[in-house]
């Protein structure tokens, strides 16, 4: 009989030497490449941050896949053979809108995935990204990102699935299963509760145990327990006290306790050494990787810690139990893998499968169905025929709209000779039927009004230490600080040469037919410009396909269908801002207005209508089945998210106004129409009582239908008494 992973890693683990198992907690990552890499390379590590990562920037231009896997193999091969055991190191990366090696496949940063509203898809882009990182030997992911945004000024809001619950679990589990079905660990991040006041990152938190469990804790719970999860990784921050890396109420009493968790826990990048030097736990950082590693914590990712283990070790603060314990979760992973059976990258295969037709495809498939449209007056779609000539302005135009975060490899932005900016599309899009005049901003009134219809693409960076006070369209010299906190981001530096939303109004102004095209991650104040705007369309960064995307969607080629997953403040003043918010004491409002979003949560215009009737609620006992009848009536085939929420009262405890518990998307050529049966969980009515007691409890609850969380079609009244729905 085969014997199972965790048997084949207790077989290993009892013949390795209490040197050869602290060596295997260990890690190290080394930049640049330099022709000294295999002298400064320590191999009897069993952790890397895989060194394809850092080739382009030695060689000054992309490197092909092939090569990204020659100098991985070399890596494995050389590690394997520094050890008793030939065990295979684990070599990560980072995988958020695609695998973070090189020139990878690049999709829609995840704020963009979640406006599809459409977790079978972002599987679908998982998978690739898995395949395309197993394929050069990459076997960890460090994604998804599952944190909840409820401060929009987080400047890693691009790299989450905005503001809802709901949303972030479904998404988060499509990443790792994804991922997992192609041997790569997944890791989701960043456990937890990952920033604090004014959406300042990795900042303290003071939350709730009740808002954790409600909120925080949900999605990383769903990414374990329907996942598969193998791995996690421990936030920057502290909570309660004590920060998430050695925090063991998180790390063993929730995670592995509670939840069941069998996979290994990993650190943010230098957050063991965080524990001592920014938060000031201990005097030494070797105390920190002891406290650490007894809370739960497996592995500290990048740094070497084997001499801060070894000395824990000697000075009595661990023991080699403790040591043994953490090693067998992760040598588990790799047997779980196949890691261990098959630990090499193919070369051939990583040439032709990265990038390849179908996975670039997929790209052009998600860029088209993320973008949202927020604002249409009738200009939309432009007309070939009408074009004459199409004035384009803005900084966004002709640049790669895959975004600065997470995109291509250390200091060599992503690239592609088969990618196109905005503009280039544009041009070739219309070579016949129009001119497409680009021109500097200080020239919008000459250009617009020489031209039939003008669009505006703005430029923002956001991403890893780049959180914002303001979150209107950067202005003159405004210039984004260098980040910091990561090597695998690189030092983002750019600098916005003209007031946007000033050239903004002077294009509305000059032409009636304006567009504006956002380009960006996170929601942005459109008040100073939007009312004389004829249409918005937020593109968010929709990676190496998105220039296709946006000029089918302005054209009318492809009906918009994202919808919005997180909440638009009218301004910085209302923020934070999120739908799901509990009720007020008194009430809600401002003196400038009354505290109602600019654009709610799960809005998103279309070129075409829907008709909605014949709505029926069924008990099932084990669920609701939401029942309806849906035509296109419209002009166009697109798409409609059905949406349904929930509000309780006369519960045990204070319940959100509305939380959406299922959705779901329908396509539908024109004139073409469906029955649909969305199914809402009996889990969707459980909640914490009084007593922090999971269940089923007593409540009275509004079923709304919806196409946003306040465009309301059709409403069902619910009880739960006993335990069960009447």
């Amino acid at each position: 009989m085969d014997k199972t992973p965790i048997e084949r890693a207790q077989e290993i683990l009892s013949k390795l030497s209490l040197e050869e198992k602290v060596c295997q907690l260990s890690c190290q990552m080394l930049y640049p490449i330099r022709e000294d890499y295999e002298e400064r390379r320590i191999y009897k590590f069993g952790n890397f941050r895989n060194p394809g990562h850092f080739l382009h920037e030695h060689r000054g231009g992309p490197v092909s896949p092939g090569e990204v896997t020659d100098a991985i193999n070399r890596d494995i091969e050389k590690s394997m053979n520094c050890n008793s055991k030939n065990i295979p190191p684990i070599e990560h990366a980072e995988a958020l809108h695609g695998a973070q090696w090189g020139m990878a496949t690049c999709f829609p940063q995840p704020i963009g995935m979640a406006s599809m509203f459409d977790s079978t898809l972002v599987e679908k882009i998982a998978d690739v990204i898995g395949k395309e990182c197993a394929v050069v030997g990459v076997r960890q992911a460090l994604t998804p990102v599952v944190n909840i945004v409820r401060d929009c000024r987080w400047g890693r809001t691009i790299e989450s699935f905005g503001e809802d619950v709901l949303i972030n679990s479904d998404m988060g589990v499509a990443i790792c299963k994804g991922l997992q079905k192609n041997g790569v660990i997944a890791t989701p991040k960043h456990y937890a509760d990952n920033y604090s006041y004014g959406g300042r990152d990795s900042n303290v938190s003071d939350t709730s145990e009740r808002t954790m469990r409600e909120v925080y804790l949900k999605p990383f719970e769903k990414c374990i327990k329907e996942g598969g999860a193998m791995s996690i990784m421990s936030a920057y921050n502290s909570w309660d006290g004590v920060p998430c890396t050695c925090n063991e109420k998180l790390l063993t009493d929730i995670l592995r306790d509670e939840w069941g968790f069998e996979g290994f826990v990993v650190s943010d990048y230098n957050s063991v050494e965080g524990v001592w030097e920014r938060h000031m736990l201990y005097d030494a950082e070797w105390k920190a990787q002891a406290e650490s590693l007894k809370a739960g914590l497996d592995v500290d990712l990048p740094q070497n810690s084997y001499d801060d283990l070894m000395t824990a070790y000697k000075e009595g603060w661990i023991t080699e139990a403790d040591i043994d314990k953490a090693l067998l979760r992760v040598l588990k992973a790799k047997f779980s893998i196949g890691l261990m059976d098959k630990p090499f990258g193919d070369r051939d295969e990583a040439e032709k499968l990265v990038r390849c037709e179908e996975h670039k495809k997929l790209a052009l498939e998600t860029a088209r169905r993320a973008m949202v449209l927020l604002k249409n007056d009738g200009v939309l779609p432009l007309k070939k025929d009408n074009i004459k000539k199409l004035a384009v302005f803005g900084m966004g135009a002709d640049v790669l709209p895959v975004g600065e975060n997470y995109s291509g490899p250390f200091e060599v932005k992503w690239t592609a000779e088969d990618a196109k900016t905005p503009l280039q599309y544009l041009r070739e899009y219309l070579d016949g039927f129009a001119e497409v005049i680009f021109a500097d901003d200080d020239c919008i009134e000459k250009v617009a009004s020489e031209c039939d219809a003008a669009i505006y693409m703005t430029a923002l960076v956001e991403g890893e230490g780049l959180d914002r006070s303001d979150i209107r369209l950067p202005g003159v010299t405004r210039k984004a600080q260098e980040d910091n906190n990561g090597v695998i981001v690189g030092n983002i530096e750019f600098e916005v040469k003209t007031d946007q939303e000033e050239s903004i109004k002077r294009m509305t102004k000059t032409n009636p037919n304006s567009v504006v095209v956002l380009l960006n991650g996170s929601p942005v104040d459109m008040t100073a410009w939007l009312d004389n705007c004829s249409a918005v369309l937020e593109a968010w960064f929709p990676g190496e396909q998105g220039a296709q995307a946006i000029c089918e969607i302005l054209f009318g080629d492809v009906c918009p269908s994202g919808k919005l997953p997180i909440t638009f403040p009218r301004t910085v003043g209302q923020v934070p801002l999120f739908y799901s918010m509990k009720p007020s004491g008194r009430n809600y409002g401002y003196i400038e207005n009354d505290g109602s979003p600019l654009y709610p949560f799960g809005y998103g215009l279309s070129y075409t209508t829907f008709a909605t009737e014949n709505f029926e609620c069924i008990n099932n006992g084990d669920s609701l089945n939401i029942r309806l009848s849906i035509e296109n009536t419209g002009e166009y085939d697109g798409a409609e998210v059905v949406q349904i929420y929930l509000t309780g009262i006369n519960c045990d405890v204070v319940m959100p106004l509305k939380e959406l518990k299922a959705y779901k998307r329908v396509e539908l050529k024109k004139g073409e129409n469906a029955e649909l049966d969305i199914l809402v969980p009996n889990e969707a009515f459980c909640y914490y009582d009084r007593r922090m007691n999971f269940g089923m409890h007593r409540g009275d609850y509004t079923v709304s239908v919806g196409t946003s969380c306040m465009d309301i079609i059709a409403t069902f009244e619910v009880k739960v008494r006993d335990g069960r729905l009447i």
